[in-house]
This record gives structure tokens, C-alpha cells and sequence, in this order.
């Protein structure tokens, strides 16, 4: 039999049976943590087992439904339909009339909408089914508030190079593997490391190389197994929201190294660049603001011409905005300001509008004090001082605080220098001016 022949991929044979076979989940599976607690008990809680691909969610379940002698039934959310929720209740149902309880493993879950929700939750929440929901998705976002509600979170970690090495080691010992092919640690090393933390990928790369290679696993193999393909990520999961905080955050602390590494990692993985321009803007006025009011312009600038130029050329512009963002001095004051200010319209929000600020198109209005006594800055600038602007129930707050860097250190002393001068004008009494 050739040592290629049909079967079953590498990544299937290899699955684990046991939680002591199971790789990197040690703080849900070792000694007195949670799946393992579960098993000795002999009694599972629904659950949402959330991490990244390859993890392995899927053995997971299997593993905890075959632990306590259940059935095990897997749909995904992304086809499943009330119809199938119907079936799967159904055998539940003749399961236990036989001493058999009932697993539910449902991949995707964040898929599962209201109406799959209504025909499901009745039975979980009777205990006929144990309810297990694998995503990749943040469960806080991605899943129903109702599903959530029923279900304990564990979250699995990625898996690190050094545990990829020990699955591809394994499966080079294992019966059900490769026993006959050899391997280069080098090239073990690259694949594991090509898989980023995915154990399915890591398999899968080592099957291949060792196809390529004629039964040895060389590191010229492993390369040409692993191809010159780009790391990339789902634009809507976890991965990407990772590292945009990341650029963001490395940003705002003035890293420019770090910021430009994932601008780059960003661009490689596929992203829109005119997200990360549009970001690069929101930057310029959340972080930088008037500590630097030439960065909104720079942001812009970046944002207009790669709209200009394109990929690959436009992604320079790009990367000369992060920079600049990244050196600038940093003020969140205007985003602190209209913060406060948002609290303050929730706290008050039909405040009545000083009479004198009002505007006054008609008779009527004139006739009933509106715009009565504005004082025209450029006119009667003390008079202008004078006069209240907020409405009363406001007048004591006070919303813009600058304590930035750079150019607001100007701002501050000049918005210091105009609330004393609206202070020592304030009319004695407290009432407000009538110019």
C-alpha cells in the first residue's frame, strides 16, 4: 500500500480521544479546571467555546460529550433551520426515553438567529439538551444576549509554536499518522510557525511537505508545501479588531516602530487601506488633536492620495501619516470635551436657550425678547463678555480641559486668559447682561 494512499486527512486521524491528548488548553483542561471538573462529575453546562481556528473547539465537544456517555449531534448555524432544531430535539427525545442524554454541538454559533433561538431555548434551558457553541467571534458582540445568558464562556487560547511542534512531533510517532516519514526539526519549525497558533493548518502543511518530499520532511519541502502565501485573517473577526487596537494604541503611546509593524502586518493580511486611512483620521483628532492641528491635515492628505495613487504605491502615504501621528504630541482634550458635553445634554436635555442667544426672524419673537441685548463681540467685545451663553442650569460646568502637548499648551493659556476675562465681567448679581 503506498504510503500516500487515500484515507481520511492527518488532522482527522489525529484528533484527539482524551482531555490529557489535548494540546495548549491547559487552563480548561488540567487538574481542577473547568471541562476536566465537568467530566469527573459526570455532568456537562452548556457552553460557548470561543477561540481561534484549529484550536480545537470541535475535539473539545467531542471529547466532553463522549466523557459522559452522551450522544453527540453537530449542526452549523450557517445552514441549520428550525426544521433541523425540531429533528434534533425529536432524538433527543427517544435518547433519553433510552438513558441517553443529548449533546448539541453547534459550530458557527454566532450564525443562530431569534427564530433558531425560540425553537432551542426551551430545551436547553429544560436540560434535555447540553448545548456546546463554537466561535470564532467574540461572544459579548457575536452571540444573542438570550443564548449567552444560558451558557458558560471558556475562552481557548491560539496555540504557541512550541505546541504545534509537539502535535506535528506526535503525529510523526502515531500509528495513525506519518510513522514512516522522517523530518527535519528546522522544517517542523517552519510549519508550526507558518500555522499561526492553528493546529489543523500545522497538520495539514506537514502532510503535504512530507507528500512533496517523498516521505522526508525537509525544509526545502516544508517551503514549497507552505507556499509564498501572505498571513491574512478574517476582516471581521477577532484577529483584525486585535490589530487595529494594536496600531491605534501604538499610535497614541508614540511607538513608531510598533505602529509601522502593524500597518504592515494590516496591509499584508489583505485590509482595505482606506480603513486604515479613515482611522489614521480619527487618530489625528482623538490622540493628537490641538497638541497638533496640522495632523488632521497630514491624516487627509494620506487618506486623498492613496485614493490618488492606489496599491501599492498610495500605501507609502499611508505609512507617512502613522509616522507623523506616532511622533506628534498627543491631546485627547476635544474628545474629553465633547464627551462631557454629550453627559451634559443627557443630564439636561431641553435646557432652555439664554433669550438673548436666540435667534429672532419675526416680530413675535423680537417682540417676546428674543435676541433682546446680544452683545456683538466685534462691536462691544466687553459687553460680549458679560453676557451668559450657557443655559442656566449649566453655567458652573465647565467641558474643555486642555493638558496636552505641543501647540495646546497655547490653547490652554489663551482659554485660561478667556475664563478670567468672562469671570471679572460677570455682572455682580449673577443675572445676565443685557449689553
Amino acid at each position: 500500500m503506498s504510503l500516500f494512499a487515500p484515507q481520511a486527512p492527518l488532522a482527522e486521524r489525529l484528533r484527539p480521544r482524551t482531555l490529557d491528548e489535548v494540546v495548549g488548553q491547559e487552563h480548561l483542561t488540567g487538574g481542577g479546571k473547568p471541562l476536566r471538573v465537568m467530566l469527573e462529575r459526570g455532568r456537562l453546562a452548556s457552553m460557548i467555546l470561543w477561540g481561534p481556528p484549529g484550536s480545537g473547539k470541535t475535539t473539545l465537544a467531542r471529547i466532553l460529550a463522549g466523557g459522559v456517555d452522551a450522544r453527540f449531534v453537530a449542526m452549523s448555524a450557517v445552514s441549520v433551520g428550525v426544521k433541523d432544531i425540531r429533528a434534533a430535539v425529536k432524538s433527543a427525545q427517544e435518547g433519553l426515553s433510552q438513558g441517553s442524554a443529548t449533546v448539541l454541538f453547534l459550530d458557527e454559533v454566532h450564525r443562530f438567529n431569534k427564530s433558531q433561538q425560540d425553537a432551542l431555548l426551551p430545551h436547553v434551558e429544560s436540560g434535555l439538551l447540553t448545548l456546546i457553541g463554537a466561535t470564532t467571534e467574540n461572544p459579548s458582540f457575536e452571540v444573542n444576549p438570550a443564548l449567552r445568558s444560558r451558557a458558560r464562556v471558556y475562552v481557548l487560547k491560539a496555540l504557541g509554536e512550541d505546541d504545534l511542534v509537539l502535535v506535528l512531533e506526535r503525529a510523526l510517532l502515531s500509528s495513525q499518522g506519518l510513522p514512516e516519514v522522517e523530518a527535519e526539526e528546522e522544517a517542523l519549525r517552519l510549519i508550526a510557525a507558518a500555522a499561526m497558533g492553528d493546529a489543523r493548518r500545522a497538520l495539514n502543511g506537514l502532510e503535504l511537505a512530507a507528500e512533496l518530499g517523498g516521505g522526508r520532511v525537509t525544509l526545502d519541502a516544508a517551503r514549497e508545501a507552505l507556499g509564498a502565501g501572505q498571513p491574512v485573517f478574517d476582516k471581521g473577526g477577532e484577529a483584525f479588531y486585535d490589530l487595529i487596537s494594536a496600531l491605534h494604541k501604538s499610535v497614541r503611546g508614540s511607538h513608531v516602530d510598533a505602529a509601522l509593524y502593524y500597518l504592515a502586518r494590516m496591509l499584508a493580511g489583505g485590509v482595505d487601506p482606506m480603513y486604515l486611512g479613515r482611522r489614521l483620521v480619527r487618530i489625528a483628532s482623538e490622540d493628537v488633536g490641538l497638541a497638533d492641528p496640522g495632523a488632521l491635515k497630514q491624516a487627509l492628505a494620506a487618506v486623498e492620495a492613496y485614493q490618488l495613487l492606489g496599491s501599492p504605491e498610495g500605501e507609502l502615504a499611508l505609512a507617512q501619516a502613522v509616522v507623523y501621528l506616532a511622533l506628534a504630541p498627543k491631546s485627547n482634550s476635544v474628545y474629553r470635551a465633547l464627551a462631557a458635553a454629550r453627559r451634559a445634554v443627557e443630564n439636561h436635555p431641553n435646557a432652555a436657550v439664554p433669550l438673548h442667544l436666540r435667534n429672532a426672524p419675526t416680530k413675535l419673537m423680537k417682540d417676546l425678547g428674543y435676541s433682546k441685548g446680544y452683545a456683538y463681540y466685534h462691536e462691544d467685545p466687553k459687553g460680549s463678555f458679560a453676557q451668559k451663553y450657557l443655559p442656566e442650569p449649566l453655567e458652573p460646568l465647565r467641558f474643555f480641559d486642555p493638558r496636552g502637548e505641543g501647540w495646546e499648551r497655547k490653547v490652554a493659556e489663551r482659554y485660561r486668559e478667556l475664563r478670567q476675562r468672562f469671570a471679572r465681567s460677570a455682572p455682580k448679581n449673577g443675572g445676565a447682561s443685557n449689553g
